[in-house]
């Protein structure tokens, strides 16, 4: 029994979604979801791992802590760290 993708190319009938498993998984790597069908209706969806994104002010907190705890506690931040001459 071949069969295509039901209704749209992000949906697929379990023959299908089994036989083309690598490449659906990449399209949901690359931000696609994807619906299983048995019999016409839908049963699971592969969809992409959430990200986690830092704003820069949480990556600036982060160096912050560390350069407090590599320094002994000082009170620089890492913007005054980065503005400081290395000598």
């Amino acid at each position: 029994m071949s069969s295509q993708p039901v209704e749209d190319q992000s949906t697929f009938g379990v023959y299908d979604a089994k036989t083309n498993f690598a490449s659906i998984v990449d399209r949901a790597w690359h931000g696609e979801v994807i619906t299983i069908t048995k019999h016409g209706k839908p049963v699971a969806q592969l969809t992409p791992m959430p990200t986690t994104r830092k704003s820069v002010e949480e990556l600036i907190a982060d160096c912050d802590s560390i350069a407090q705890g590599a320094l002994g506690g000082s009170n620089l931040d890492m913007r005054e760290l980065i503005g400081r001459d290395s000598h």
